[in-house]
């Protein structure tokens, strides 16, 4: 654990992302390199993997637990962040695949307040790796059940926004690869 995590005190608080980042499913991500039209849905597990595996190394640096830029989350609160990411968007999924091509509907989540309520800047490194591990180990046996029709099934947020689950899938990958990108990994 390091010094700011043992800080009981929180830390300046990380101005709230209130950006709709669904354009990413159109158009490439001129921060990150992120290309939708590179993601196949059959990809997903894969990459899932392969990002956890990178977020693991990333939390092994030795300042991941503290935060070099004021007002921007270090790298085990991305990890925290990551691991809740891989969750919600798993839970999406299975109610996409739980309605059967109904439409499903997806509680509202509010990533800043998860952040606060979870205190994701007292987490431990080592144990964020683990928790993205396993959370990324049932996102992608879940991610790799979807065939033919069902990637076309879709579900709504709470602001209206609609994912077919192959566009959640595309969604999903590029929240992790960007926050790979947020941390230098």
């Amino acid at each position: 654990m390091t010094e700011q995590q043992a800080d009981e005190t929180a830390p300046e608080p990380v101005a709230p992302d209130t950006k709709d980042w669904t354009w990413v499913l159109e158009r490439p991500c001129p921060e990150c390199g992120f290309d939708p039209a590179s993601v196949v849905p059959t990809s997903v597990p894969r990459i899932i993997v392969e990002a956890s595996d990178r977020f693991g190394l990333a939390l092994e640096e030795a300042d991941a637990g503290v935060r070099t830029t004021p007002g921007v989350w270090s790298t085990v609160e991305y990890g925290q962040h990551v691991a809740d990411v891989l969750e919600v968007m798993t839970d999406r999924l299975e109610l996409i695949l739980d309605a059967e091509g109904a439409g499903a509907s997806f509680a509202d989540w509010d990533q800043d307040a998860a952040a606060v309520e979870k205190e994701y800047w007292k987490a431990n490194t080592h144990v964020t790796a683990i928790l993205i591990k396993e959370r990324a180990a049932a996102a992608a046996e879940a991610w790799g059940e979807p065939t033919g029709e069902q990637w076309e099934w879709s579900g709504r947020r709470g602001d209206g926004v609609t994912f077919t689950a192959a566009a959640l899938g595309r969604y999903l990958v590029h929240d992790l690869l960007h926050h790979l990108h947020d941390v230098d990994a």
